[in-house]
C-alpha cells in the first residue's frame, strides 16, 4: 500500500538539484531535472550517506553519491557504476498544480517504513 503526500512546491527546488525530505520515516531524495521531478530513498546502498548531497547528471537521469562516487538511476533505482551493487527505492512523482506530491509505502503500527 502506498500513500500519496505532498513534499514541497515545484519551485523550491531549483533545476539539475536534489533537496532531501524526511516523510514518516522515509528519506526521500527529491530530484528536479529541467521541469521533470524524480524521487529515489536518500541513502546510499553503498555507503549510508545523503544522495541529495549529491551531484545531479541531468542527461544521464543519474545522482552521484558525494562520499565515493556510485551513481544511481533516477528511473529505475539501479546503481550505474561501482562501488554500490544494491539498487536504492524508487517512488512514484507527480505535480498537481503548484504541489509536487510522492507516493510512498505505508508505515506499520510502530512507526517504521513497512519491510
Amino acid at each position: 500500500m502506498t500513500r500519496t503526500v505532498r513534499l514541497c512546491a515545484r519551485g523550491d527546488v531549483e533545476p539539475e538539484t536534489a533537496r532531501r525530505f524526511d516523510v514518516d520515516g522515509h528519506r526521500v531524495a527529491l530530484v528536479r531535472v529541467g521541469d521533470d521531478y524524480y524521487a529515489v530513498g536518500d541513502r546510499c546502498s553503498h555507503a549510508d550517506y545523503s544522495l541529495s548531497e549529491g551531484e545531479v547528471w541531468d542527461e544521464e537521469r543519474e545522482i552521484e553519491c558525494p562520499k565515493h562516487g556510485s551513481t544511481f538511476s533516477l528511473l529505475t533505482g539501479e546503481p550505474q557504476t561501482l562501488p554500490a551493487t544494491q539498487p536504492v527505492p524508487v517512488y512514484d512523482v507527480r505535480v498537481d498544480g503548484d504541489d509536487v506530491l510522492v507516493a510512498l509505502p505505508e508505515t506499520d503500527d510502530v512507526g517504521g517504513p513497512e519491510t
